[in-house]
C-alpha cells in the first residue's frame, strides 16, 4: 500500500508541483526521481510512480514544463487513443519539449535532486532515475551532474540519443557513474538499430556499466497505457527490469 501527496519543490526559474508517491508506513527507503514523457505529470504517470513505491521506494514526480503553466493546465486535452490522436496530442505539446533545452533542464534538475533528497523518510544512500521518451535524455543529465547521488538511471523508449549535434547524449556522458538500463522500442523511427549500436558504443568507451536491449513489436511509448502505444507485455517486463535494477543497485 502507497500514500500519495502533491507538494511544491524549486525549480531553477521559479516554484513547480510535483507528486510524491511513498509505502504506507514508517520507515527509511531510497529515493527515485521519475522523469516524465512529453505529455506530463498526468494520472498515468502518477499511477506509474505508485507502482514503484510499492516496492519500497520514495518515489518524486516533478513537473518539468512549469515554465509554461501548471500540470493540469499544460495536460493532455484530449484522448491519447485512436487514430490520430496521440500525433495530435503530440503536436500540441512538442513546444513545450523543445523549449526545455538542456542548459534549463540541467538548471532544474538539481533542484529536484535536492527536493528528493529532503523528503522525509529518503534515505542517505544513492537515487535512482527513471526516465520515459524524452524523459531519458534528462535522466542521463541529472546523472552526469549529480554523480555522486544518481546510482541507477533507467531508460525507456527514450529517442535522439544520437545525432550529429555537440549536445547529443551520447557526446556528453562524461561524470556518469550510475548503472545504466535502456530498453529501447522497436522500429523507433527516434532510435533506429545504428542508433541503439552507437549509443550502447558510447557507454562502453564512457565505462558505464549498462545494459542495453529491444523489446519486439514495442513501440515507441510502449511504457503508457493512457496511449495507443502501449504494449502490455512490455510494460510489464520493463516494470520488471526496473526493479531489479533498483534493488540491485539502490538497496
Amino acid at each position: 500500500m502507497t500514500v500519495s501527496e502533491t507538494i511544491t519543490i524549486s525549480a531553477g526559474d521559479g516554484p513547480t508541483e510535483a507528486y510524491v508517491a511513498r509505502p504506507a508506513g514508517g520507515g527509511t527507503y531510497p529515493g527515485v526521481l521519475f522523469i516524465v514523457d512529453v505529455f506530463g505529470l498526468r494520472v498515468q504517470t502518477r499511477t506509474m510512480a505508485d507502482r514503484i513505491a510499492e516496492w519500497g521506494y520514495i518515489v518524486l514526480v516533478p513537473h518539468l514544463f512549469y515554465r509554461g503553466g501548471s500540470a493540469a493546465e499544460l495536460a493532455p486535452d484530449a484522448e491519447l487513443r485512436g487514430p490520430g490522436a496521440r500525433e495530435a496530442a503530440f503536436a500540441k505539446v512538442r513546444p513545450q519539449m523543445a523549449a526545455l533545452t538542456p542548459d534549463l533542464a540541467r538548471k532544474d534538475l538539481g533542484h529536484y535532486v535536492d527536493a528528493l533528497r529532503s523528503l522525509p523518510g529518503v534515505d542517505a544512500g544513492p537515487i535512482g532515475v527513471t526516465g520515459y521518451c524524452m524523459g531519458g535524455r534528462l535522466a542521463l543529465l541529472a546523472g552526469a551532474a549529480r554523480p555522486d547521488d544518481v546510482g541507477a538511471i533507467g531508460m525507456f523508449h527514450t529517442g535522439g540519443l544520437v545525432t550529429d549535434d555537440d549536445i547529443s547524449p551520447h557526446r556528453n556522458l562524461t561524470g556518469i557513474t550510475a548503472s545504466v538500463l535502456a530498453i529501447h522500442a522497436d522500429n523507433d523511427h527516434g532510435m533506429p538499430p545504428e542508433a541503439i549500436a552507437a549509443f550502447d558504443e558510447a557507454l562502453t568507451d564512457a565505462g558505464i556499466p549498462h545494459d542495453t536491449s529491444v523489446y519486439p513489436d514495442a513501440p515507441h511509448g510502449y511504457t503508457m497505457a493512457d496511449t495507443d502505444a502501449y504494449h502490455h507485455d512490455a510494460a510489464e517486463r520493463h516494470f520488471t527490469a526496473l526493479r531489479e535494477l533498483f534493488d540491485t543497485t539502490l538497496g
